[in-house]
């Protein structure tokens, strides 16, 4: 009986090498691990609320941990409309959060003021803190927010570690604005009432 001698043959190339850029990499890895700090004021909270829950379940792309503490979240989430008495706060939530942060204005009271065109209301979160990505509609369906929340994820992907200006703080001015108020006055129009005629006043 004759022996056979079993000879192994090894691969010129192993197959547990994966190459890509070190910005795909990172991208990835925050695109699909969003920790959302929900800023729930009005019925787009209640969406909001939906879009977590089990049929919609934005779980699926890595938000299942609701951060409660700006101190361990990445994505401030403001649903409903933003009373100037909130502004402070809003604000005060996002400075805590670090870096990197993205902003998403979900309705259209949080991106516009919405039906609420008074001197209560702040007409537009992006006057307050920069916005990523806006969702329109008055409430957004949950869908609404899960589009925004893919195209969140494509602007991340889109972005380079290199890149010093994406991380840069944007700090207030002493009126507590994050743009300067000719420009707020350009993009909220005059409403006037008893005590001022510009939004930025």
């Amino acid at each position: 009986m004759k022996r056979v001698l079993e000879t192994t043959e090894v691969a010129g190339q192993s197959p547990n090498w994966l190459l890509t850029r070190l910005d795909d990499l990172v991208n990835w890895a925050r695109a699909n691990s969003l920790w959302p700090m929900p800023f729930g004021t009005a019925c787009c909270a209640i969406e909001f609320m939906a879009t977590a829950a089990s049929r919609f379940d934005f779980a699926r792309f890595g938000m299942e941990r609701q951060a409660f503490s700006p101190r361990q979240a990445d994505v401030l989430i403001c649903a409903g409309r933003l009373p100037f008495k909130l502004a402070p706060v809003i604000r005060r939530v996002y400075d805590q959060m670090p870096q990197p942060k993205w902003v998403i204005s979900m309705g259209a009271c949080a991106s516009t003021g919405g039906i609420f065109d008074n001197y209560a209301m702040v007409q537009g979160i992006d006057t307050i803190v920069p916005v990523d990505v806006y969702v329109p509609g008055c409430p957004p369906r949950p869908e609404g927010l899960l589009y925004g929340v893919l195209l969140l994820h494509k602007k991340i992907k889109g972005e380079t570690v290199l890149d010093p200006e994406l991380r840069r703080e944007q700090p207030l001015d002493d009126k507590g604005l994050r743009l300067p108020p000719e420009r707020i006055d350009e993009i909220s129009e005059p409403f006037g009432n008893s005590v001022h005629q510009f939004r930025s006043a």
